[in-house]
C-alpha cells in the first residue's frame, strides 16, 4: 500500500457507526476488547445479520472506513498474524483464557476464531488435543479477516468513517 492509499474495511452491525469505540466488546474476544473490522465485506453483512437477530432489532447494517494503515504502522504498535499457526493459535488460546495477551498493541490484525476453526481451539484449551494436532489442522484452513483496534486515538487519528449500507 503505496502513496497514501487507503484500506477498506467493514464492521456488521445494528447501528450506523461514524465514530467507532474501543471501549466496545469483550476482554476474551480473540484480539481484546476493541473494536473490529474486516476487509470481507460478505463477512461484515453475515455478522451483521446477526448481530440484528440477537438485538431483535433486524436492522442490519454494515459500516465502512477507509484506514491507512501505512501511516498506522509506523506510529502505533501493531501484530499480524497472516496464518492461523503456532503464534496465532497461542494468542487466541491467551486471549480467551482472560491473559490478555493484547495490552501490548494498538492494533492487531489476523485470522478469525470462527466456527471452521474454534472446534479445533476448544479441544486443544481443555487439554482433549495434543499442539502439534491442532496445528495441522488448522493448517488446512485458510484464515478469514479480522482487525481489532484497540487504541482510541489510532482510530480517531487514521479510521475514516465513509458511509453505512442498509442490508
Amino acid at each position: 500500500m503505496g502513496g497514501g492509499e487507503k484500506m477498506k474495511l467493514f464492521h456488521g452491525t445494528d447501528t450506523r457507526i461514524e465514530h467507532p469505540s474501543c471501549l466496545a466488546g469483550r476482554d476474551n474476544l480473540d484480539f481484546g476488547k476493541g473494536f473490529y473490522t474486516t476487509l470481507l465485506q460478505e463477512h461484515a453483512e453475515k455478522w451483521a445479520r446477526q448481530v440484528a437477530f440477537n438485538n431483535r432489532t433486524y436492522t442490519p447494517k454494515v459500516n465502512i472506513y477507509n484506514f491507512d494503515k501505512e501511516k498506522a504502522v509506523s506510529e502505533f504498535r501493531y501484530l499480524h498474524f497472516p496464518k492461523y499457526d503456532e503464534a496465532w493459535m497461542d494468542f487466541i488460546v491467551a486471549s480467551r483464557l482472560g491473559e490478555r495477551p493484547w495490552e501490548k498493541f494498538d492494533f492487531i490484525e489476523g485470522g478469525i476464531a470462527n466456527d471452521r476453526v474454534i472446534d479445533t481451539i476448544r479441544l486443544y484449551m481443555y487439554g482433549d488435543m495434543e499442539k502439534a494436532t491442532a496445528l495441522k489442522r488448522l493448517a488446512e484452513h485458510q484464515p478469514n479477516h479480522q482487525m481489532a483496534f484497540l487504541n482510541q486515538t489510532l482510530v480517531d487519528k487514521y479510521l475514516t468513517f465513509v458511509g453505512t449500507i442498509e442490508l
